[in-house]
């Protein structure tokens, strides 16, 4: 059965490799190779450029597409509002400019995606590349070394290297993809066991912001699976007993979690400074991000501005500003929270202008009724947990957590509005 699977993911990618999903599929391919993954940004805008040549009224025949423009529309107008009286104009007007790339890459998927089979098989071809880095990473957690190099001394870091620590975030992310495509080849038994290999690197990562966003994507799929309150809570029951067991044994195999399990434990002590220390200083970027607001209520700092603000609000002896290991009087990079960072770089305006497109997403998916939900299921969730509000969170206004975001807008959109098998719509 299992070589039967394996056989059938193969053919899968190789219909991925020759086919317009090609550009698409290697934007999440090349992720960890930092902005190699550009090529495939590149590739989508040649394509959708091609499409408008041969096709100029395209667009009114994809309602997904002109969702995806609506949504982007508030995404980078929160940007471009924010750069006219920004604190770093050049930066921020760099950045809304750099924003605009997005738009092809969701075209793209939009018009490339169009039938279910195609949306299947770019699922089962993300599957494969998130397989190999939870291989990647097991091979590291057991010898030290992975295609990304020696290990980070206090956490896993696969193939993406001890200085791009965003395996853990990015694993959690689109681990629903593995999740589905393991569901629906081997049944719960497949799934089940695909989520205890995602646990492992999930957890020696380090990230407790990764931990809580596959918590969610678990979550998730047990809803799915229960249809009932009571097998919920069963389902719930025996996925909670999996972690702990799989938590314990890395507590006391892993020096790596251990250091971060003795961290996170400093907020048990109660008082400020430990809270502090058990979130990595968050709080003073939080305290910080505060005081931005409270400054530039309307509009923000401008976005990618906030490391450049930093250092006139926050107090003068925070961490960030004196620690020679933070770059010292420097700041720090980002509020590490999304509602944070856009009020401090975009500000009120800027969250309204998420909240108006985060209805309108709503209002496009209860609309396209069950059946379109489910095949958009895996990505739904990943965006869900992305946005997850009450988590910390790498910079959504970023070129590399910016791009991940915007490629999973443009699929979910795609996915809504794709053509049912025949065996479906009949």
């Amino acid at each position: 059965m299992i070589s039967s699977g394996m056989n059938s993911f193969g053919s899968s990618l190789k219909a991925a490799l020759h086919s317009p999903l090609l550009p698409f599929w290697l934007v999440i391919a090349l992720l960890p190779f930092g902005r190699s993954s550009e090529l495939g940004t590149l590739l989508c805008l040649l394509g959708v450029l091609l499409l408008f040549a041969r096709e100029p009224h395209a667009l009114r025949q994809h309602a997904g597409a002109r969702l995806l423009l609506w949504l982007l529309a508030a995404y980078v107008g929160a940007a471009l509002l924010s750069a006219f009286d920004a604190i770093m104009p050049g930066k921020s007007w760099g950045a809304v400019a750099g924003l605009l790339r997005y738009a092809p890459l969701g075209l793209y998927a939009c018009f490339a995606i169009r039938r279910d089979g195609k949306l299947r098989t770019l699922y089962v071809a993300v599957a494969l590349v998130l397989a190999l880095w939870v291989a990647d990473a097991w091979l590291q957690a057991l010898t030290g070394w992975s295609l990304g190099g020696h290990a980070e001394a206090e956490r896993v870091s696969g193939i993406f290297g001890a200085g791009n620590l965003k395996l853990g975030p990015t694993l959690a992310v689109l681990s629903p993809f593995a999740l589905w495509a393991a569901r629906r080849r081997w049944g719960r038994p497949g799934l089940l066991l695909a989520f205890a290999l995602i646990l492992g690197p999930v957890l020696l990562a380090g990230s407790r912001a990764a931990w809580l966003c596959y918590g969610l994507v678990a979550l998730g799929f047990i809803w799915r699976e229960a249809n009932s309150p009571r097998r919920f809570a069963g389902y719930c029951a025996i996925a909670a007993l999996l972690v702990a067991l799989a938590g314990g044994i890395a507590w006391k195999t892993s020096a790596r979690f251990d250091a971060r399990m003795d961290r996170s434990l400093l907020v048990l002590h109660g008082t400020d400074r430990s809270v502090d220390s058990a979130l990595s200083g968050r709080l003073d970027i939080w305290h910080t991000s505060i005081e931005m607001i409270a400054a530039h209520p309307f509009n923000g700092v401008g976005v990618r501005g906030f490391r450049y603000a930093y250092p006139h609000y926050a107090p003068a002896n925070d961490h960030f500003l004196v620690a020679e290991s933070c770059g010292a009087g420097e700041g720090a990079c980002h509020a590490h929270q999304l509602v944070l960072e856009i009020l401090a770089e975009t500000g009120t305006i800027g969250l309204l202008l998420w909240l108006a497109a985060v209805g309108l997403a709503w209002r496009a998916w209860r609309r396209v009724g069950p059946a379109a939900r489910a095949r958009a299921f895996p990505v739904t969730l990943a965006l869900g947990v992305m946005l997850f509000p009450l988590n910390t969170h790498l910079a959504f206004y970023s070129a590399w957590w910016g791009l991940l975001f915007a490629w999973l807008l443009g699929l979910w959109c795609a996915a809504l509005y794709v053509e049912p098998a025949p065996a479906e719509s009949a």
